[in-house]
Order: structure tokens, then sequence, then C-alpha cells
């Protein structure tokens, strides 16, 4: 069988469907290659400055459309009160102070889904997911300090501090 008997053979400036895809494939694919290098200004930049994401390091929004406490919200000045605000994914104030008996109530005033659940097991808050708007009450009876969380979004962190 001679080459051009061969039927994988293709007469020059011939190419199969198969072989011509391959080749369109490529060519794309290089021509987008081509235009992140040729322009000389990737989005992607490789130098590290204070807003760039490096290995390791966590980015400034970990989650699109997402904005992030500032500071650690399980700390902060006690605040007195009944209510707490769930709003930028954070509970506001961090820190509730109240005597025995106070009803507490939460409300989520984010879009994203939030909880009040206890730090730890045997704690005695368990909200259920909260919809925008929604609500979830509690009345400390026993004086202490109540750790809670946010179950959805572990790094939203607060306290209630009951005293007598």
């Amino acid at each position: 069988m001679t080459e051009t008997q061969h039927p994988n053979f293709h007469a020059p400036g011939r190419r199969s469907r198969a072989a011509a895809g391959l080749a369109l494939a490529a060519l794309a694919t290089a021509g987008t290659l081509g235009l992140l290098t040729s322009c000389g200004r990737s989005p992607h930049s490789s130098a590290i400055g204070a807003d760039a994401v490096a290995p390791g390091r966590p980015s400034a929004s970990p989650m699109p459309g997402m904005n992030m406490p500032s500071s650690h919200p399980g700390t902060g000045t006690p605040v007195a009160g009944t209510a707490v605000a769930i709003k930028n994914f954070a509970f506001s104030p961090a820190t509730l102070k109240v005597p025995v008996g106070t009803t507490v109530t939460w409300t989520n005033q984010d879009t994203d889904a939030h909880t009040v659940t206890s730090t730890g097991s045997g704690g005695p808050l368990h909200s259920p997911a909260l919809a925008t708007h929604g609500t979830y009450s509690h009345t400390f009876t026993e004086p202490g300090t109540y750790a809670y969380l946010c179950t959805i979004h572990p790094f939203m962190t607060a306290t209630v501090e009951v005293t007598r």
C-alpha cells in the first residue's frame, strides 16, 4: 500500500475534519495566550502588592459581593440592649450585655441566610436558618457568657454576657 492509498493519508493542503478542528482549537488557544501576553497587562498581575493574592494569603474578599468585617466580630466593648442585628456578615453588637431574664432578638438584615447557634455543645442558642428579615429570640435565665456563631458562615461570631 502506498502513502496515497493509506486511509489516514491526506493530500497536501487537505485535512480531515478532526485535524481541522484540532488545528482551529490550537489557533484559538494560541491567540488567547497571545492576547494575554502581547498586551503586557494581564488582569492577573504577577506582582505581589497589598491587594494581590498569593498562595497561603487570603484575598481581600473571599466571596464576591460579600463584605467581610474589618475586625474580629467577637471582640469589643459590651453593649446593653435586647436586639442584635445581623448585617454585613457580622453580629452587631458583637458583645451584648444583658441582665438575667432578658429576651434577646436577632434580626437578619442580610440577603443571605444566617443562624444563631451556641458554640460548643449544649448551648441554648439553636436558631433555624434565618432568611432576610427573619428573627430569632431567646430568653436568658442563667448568668454567664454565651458565645455563638453562624453555622453557615462560621467566621461570624459574637457573645452575650448575662449578669445578675
